[in-house]
């Protein structure tokens, strides 16, 4: 059976950033996770996710000027000292909530750039970043995104990134496998899913053509999570997706997977 953490960013917006933690827990969950880091200090998390007894297992790391349009350093020459400070403050949240797993925003590319020299940075930066978390005892992992969702966004390529994680060969440095991502930009969703799951360390899902629950969209949800099961993937599974209405009447298709509402 799955192991399904609620991503606060996307789900349980009808409340305030830290009241969905104890949403979350009534509505079942054991563990959350969030993309932008909130405007929220790191006791605050810390002190949420103790009071409802909730793991934080998955944080982004900051995505630089949000309101600019950026979406992560990692990829930007001119942007390696933020990038650097960025990954040390993303510790220190981490750090207070006991998260252990990082996602690197690779970042947008900007026009008319030599891609050549942005694929050097973000190596560059990988590299360093994943020295700075096998010190700090924590993982970060490459998501592709696709460029419907950020045009423009460096990382796009599931195959890029199983060839950088290879060639890289960082036991610190891991994939996080949006079945969304995946079916937007390459299709064929489950060979894919056999094919790299030994470098994966964490799965999120969401319903293509509009990223909404499991059995709104194109995918056959039943089939991909049972496949799980089948491959023996024993990770979290991310709900990182966009309620067709409210949440919790959007939670219906994960009630016979285990996660139900406590009383």
């Amino acid at each position: 059976m799955p192991r399904f953490s609620a991503n606060l960013t996307f789900l349980f917006q009808e409340y305030a950033f830290l009241d969905r933690l104890a949403v979350a827990r009534e509505q079942g969950f054991d563990a959350v996770e969030f993309m932008y880091q909130p405007d929220q200090s790191p006791a605050a998390i810390a002190a949420a996710l103790r009071d409802n007894g909730l793991e934080l297992v998955l944080m982004n790391t900051p995505a630089g000027n949000f309101e600019a349009g950026e979406r992560g350093l990692a990829c930007l020459p001119q942007q390696r000292q933020a990038f650097r400070t960025s990954i040390h403050r993303a510790f220190e949240v981490a750090s207070a909530a006991g998260c252990k797993r990082l996602h690197v925003m690779a970042g947008v590319e900007p026009a008319g750039a030599d891609r050549r020299a942005l694929e050097a940075c973000f190596l560059d930066n990988l590299a360093w970043a994943a020295e700075q978390a096998a010190r700090a005892g924590l993982t970060l992992l490459l998501e592709p995104i696709n460029r419907r969702d950020i045009p423009g966004y460096f990382l796009h390529d599931y195959d890029v990134a199983e060839r950088i994680l290879r060639e890289m060969a960082l036991p610190h440095l891991r994939l996080q496998f949006d079945m969304y991502h995946v079916q937007v930009v390459h299709g064929d969703v489950s060979k894919r899913l056999e094919r790299q799951l030994p470098l994966i360390e964490h799965i999120q899902i969401a319903n293509p053509p509009d990223r909404r629950e499991p059995g709104n969209g194109e995918l056959d949800y039943g089939f991909l999570l049972g496949r799980l099961d089948q491959l023996g993937y024993a990770g979290w599974v991310g709900c990182e997706y966009r309620p067709a209405g409210d949440t919790l009447d959007s939670l219906g298709w994960i009630r016979p997977w285990g996660v139900t509402p406590r009383r």
